[in-house]
């Protein structure tokens, strides 16, 4: 290395400590206002309290900008690290955004694709559909007339969140070394677990392999729609999808005028994720109803596909374990169960383990299978999971998380939908497949 690269690589090494610091002390100052409120407040008279440790907690987030708001909306899926009411914040975490100025969206997309706009588009809508954090969405329609919907990252938010990364990065691994709490947490895991999907989502390239992988699962079937990529007009940066139209899953005035079934329709909808889960391993992680339409033919199409989960074979089948458990209200497979899908750990007092499950089942599994909510089954097993300090594996965060929003979203349709009866039929048919034997054993 010559003195003067040596000299070169120096300045950025000392540019990028700076941009660190820099950050920091942001961070920290926000951080610092909320701490100072939130102790303020607690001499004021109960009656007059009104913001709450979590909700200054999610406010702060916000302010810290994306990927501070896209790890609240992870951590908002572990039960298994968060109590329940400040998970229910962090579910309230808005991921929105200012709209980038319409030149640096034209500018990305020419850089991107190698062409200007009129060379590519009929027409381009600058204003978006829609903004967040990591992109923004626009209406578009292509030469040959086709309808689109180009999302486009935004410019510069690859750079600053590796910057955030890094500093969470480095101040969890010297909490983890000074506390054993944090330790216990596998606070290094969820980090690592975080930034490896936060770089995914990133990626634009990788959401349109989601895509096709979810349209390869479904294809041939009339009941769901998955929106086509449009390979050459897509990057890393920029993702060109075909554009799907209908009514809003939870639009219950325009179901009911368009003669939609709604109750047939909660059983579809909660049907197609259950597919994706037990059928495929593939699923969408985020099914909240603005990412369901219901075309006019009845077909339920599907959009963003940047959040989604995989869960193996093996894992499939440790998972049967407990599913098992929920419906025969038996707590030894619930632990065998919990052993092989990782929540165990080898210190756990499986005696205490024992009595709580089976208080659980006592108190949630005595009634009729029609009758239970699988949500509140799983905040229960969930609050066991943190009594006992185990650690509940990610994929099966989200899974709990994703199984959650379904159930919500098919209650919404059919107020006597209850999941669990869903479910059922998944479970038979895992119980009795020769793969989840091999798979177990």
């Amino acid at each position: 290395m010559t003195q003067d690269s040596w000299f070169r690589a120096r300045l950025v090494a000392l540019h990028r400590v700076w941009e660190q610091g820099r950050r920091v002390a942001r961070d920290v100052i926000v951080v610092a206002r909320h701490v100072v409120l939130y102790l303020a407040s607690r001499v004021i008279p109960a009656r007059r309290r009104r913001v709450t440790a979590a909700q200054h907690a999610r406010v702060a987030i916000e302010q810290l900008g994306p990927t501070a708001i896209k790890l609240g909306q992870m951590l908002s899926t572990r039960s298994d690290v968060l109590p329940p009411d400040w998970q229910h914040e962090l579910t309230r975490l808005q991921d929105a955004a200012p709209a980038v100025p319409p030149a640096a969206v034209r500018a990305t997309i020419v850089a991107e694709l190698g062409r200007p706009l009129p060379e590519v588009f009929a027409s381009f809508v600058t204003s978006p559909l829609a903004c967040a954090s990591i992109g923004q969405a626009h209406a578009a329609t292509l030469l040959g007339g086709s309808e689109v919907v180009v999302k486009v990252r935004r410019p510069g938010v690859a750079r600053e969140v590796e910057l955030d990364l890094e500093v969470i990065a480095s101040v969890v691994s010297m909490t983890s070394r000074a506390s054993r709490h944090v330790r216990s947490l596998g606070a290094t895991d969820l980090v690592d677990q975080f930034s490896t999907t936060l770089r995914h989502e990133l990626d634009y390239a990788r959401e349109a392999a989601n895509v096709e992988r979810f349209a390869a699962n479904f294809a041939g079937d009339p009941d769901i729609r998955i929106p086509a990529v449009h390979h050459e007009l897509s990057t890393a940066r920029v993702l060109t999808l075909e554009r799907l139209r209908g009514l809003k899953i939870d639009d219950l005035d325009a179901l009911a005028a368009a003669g939609v079934d709604r109750v047939a329709l909660a059983q579809r909808a909660t049907s197609l994720m259950l597919r994706t889960i037990f059928e495929h391993g593939f699923f969408h992680a985020d099914p909240h109803p603005g990412n369901f339409f219901i075309e006019p033919d009845g077909r339920i199409g599907l959009i963003d596909f940047g959040m989604v989960g995989e869960v193996d074979a093996a894992t499939r089948a440790a998972l049967t374990g407990v599913l098992v458990a929920l419906v025969t209200a038996d707590a030894a497979p619930l632990i065998e169960g919990s052993a092989r899908l990782g929540i165990s750990r080898d210190s756990t007092d499986t005696k205490a383990l024992a009595d709580d499950l089976n208080e659980l089942m006592a108190t949630h599994l005595s009634r009729p299978l029609g009758e239970l909510s699988l949500g509140r089954v799983l905040t229960s097993v969930l609050a066991v999971v943190r009594r006992h300090h185990l650690r509940f594996p990610s994929n099966l965060a989200l899974l709990a998380k994703t199984l959650g929003m379904c159930e919500g979203l098919a209650a919404h349709l059919d107020p006597q939908f209850r999941m669990t009866e869903a479910i059922a039929p998944y479970v038979a048919q895992l119980i009795t497949s020769p793969a989840s034997d091999d798979a177990v054993d």
